[in-house]
C-alpha cells in the first residue's frame, strides 16, 4: 500500500481504512486504557523505569497485535524483528527481519484460513477478502499494519515526553490541566516527528520545485520532520508552542497516503501521557537530557532509551 498508486493503492486502503476509524478507536480505548494500566502496575513514586522499554514499546505492540490476532507468545519477537527493519547499520539485519516477518505472517494468515473462527486474524481476513486482496495481499497488509503500526507509536510516545520534559511549562500546563493533552498532540508530533524520513517515492512527471528540475521517474526522499520545522509554515518552528495551530504537521503524511493508523496512534499516545501525568506528575529525566542516544535508523526518529525516576 505504501509503494502503489490508484487502484491497487485504492483497494488496500479500503481494507485498512475501517480499522482505524474514529468509532472504532473509540471501542478500542478501554482496552489501550487497560494495557496502561497494566504496564503502569507495579510502578511506584521514587522508582526509576525506563519509558521507553517500559512503556513506550509494549503499549502499541500489545495493541496491533491484539487487533492483529497475534498470540501472545509471540508478540515480543515479532516485535524485535518488526524494529530490525528499519536498522542503519546492517542490511543484513533487515534481510533476516523481514524474512521473518513474512514467513511468521503467512503461516499465520494459512492457518487461519484453513480453520473456521470468530477472531480478530479472521475478521481481518474476511474484510481483505470482501475488499478484493488475495493471499499475498493480505499478507502484505498484515505485515505493515503491523510494523507500521507501532514503531512509529514508539518514538511518538518517547518524543513526546522528551521534549515535555525539555519544556517545563509546557509540562506543567499539562499535568495541571490534562484536558489539554489531545490538543497538544499535534504541536508535540510537529517538534520531534517519529518519521523523520519518508520510504522512497519516484517522480511520475517532470516537475520543478523551488529551483531544482526533478526528470521522471527518479528516486525522491521527503523529509517530514524538515517540513514540520518551515518556518514559512510554523513561524519559530524551533520552539514548543502549545498554542500553536499545528494541525499542517507531516508526522502522519499527507493525501491519499496519509497514515491511516493516525486515530489510534493518537488514542494510544494521548492515554500514556494521561495517565502518567496524573499518577506521576513531578515525575523528571533520571539522567541530564543530553545526549540521549537515538536509534539508527532509516526512516524513524526516537530514542532508545529514556530513564524517567517517577514522583
Amino acid at each position: 500500500m505504501l509503494t502503489s498508486d490508484p487502484p491497487a493503492h485504492t483497494r488496500h486502503r479500503r481494507v485498512a481504512t475501517p480499522l482505524f476509524t474514529t468509532g472504532r478507536v473509540r471501542e478500542l480505548r478501554p482496552y489501550i486504557t487497560r494495557v496502561v494500566d497494566d504496564l503502569m502496575s507495579t510502578w511506584r513514586p521514587g522508582t526509576r523505569i525506563d519509558l521507553v522499554a517500559d512503556l513506550a514499546v509494549p503499549l502499541p505492540v500489545t495493541v496491533v497485535c491484539e487487533l492483529l490476532g497475534v498470540p501472545e507468545a509471540d508478540r515480543t519477537t515479532l516485535a524485535a524483528r518488526s524494529h530490525d527493519l528499519f536498522d542503519a547499520t546492517d542490511n543484513g539485519i533487515i534481510d533476516a527481519a523481514s524474512h521473518h516477518i513474512g514467513t511468521y505472517l503467512t503461516d499465520l494468515v494459512d492457518t487461519a484460513r484453513a480453520t473456521p473462527g470468530d477472531g480478530p486474524l479472521h475478521s481481518f481476513l474476511r474484510e481483505c477478502e470482501e475488499g478484493g486482496l488475495d493471499r499475498d495481499e493480505s499478507v502484505s497488509l498484515a505485515a505493515l499494519l503491523l510494523v507500521a503500526g507501532h514503531e512509529t507509536t514508539t518514538h511518538f510516545i518517547g518524543n513526546a515526553v522528551l521534549a515535555l520534559l525539555r519544556h517545563p511549562e509546557a509540562l506543567d500546563r499539562l499535568r495541571r490541566n490534562p484536558d489539554l493533552i489531545p490538543g497538544a498532540l499535534d504541536e508535540l508530533l510537529r517538534y520531534d516527528s517519529p518519521v523523520s524520513v519518508a520510504t522512497f517515492r519516484h517522480s511520475t512527471a517532470d516537475l520543478r520545485i523551488g529551483d531544482v528540475d526533478i526528470p521522471a521517474g527518479h528516486p525522491i526522499l521527503i523529509a517530514p520532520g524538515a517540513a514540520n520545522r518551515d518556518p514559512a509554515t510554523f513561524p519559530d518552528p524551533n520552539h514548543l508552542n502549545l498554542d500553536r495551530d499545528a494541525g499542517a504537521h507531516l508526522a502522519f503524511g499527507h493525501g491519499i497516503h496519509r497514515c491511516p493508523g493516525a486515530p489510534l496512534a493518537r488514542a494510544e499516545a494521548e492515554i500514556a501521557l494521561s495517565t502518567l501525568l496524573t499518577r506521576f506528575p513531578n515525575t523528571h529525566l533520571t539522567a541530564p537530557a543530553d545526549p540521549l542516544p537515538h536509534h539508527r535508523s532509516r526512516l524513524t526518529r526516537g530514542l532508545t532509551t529514556l530513564p524517567l525516576t517517577l514522583a
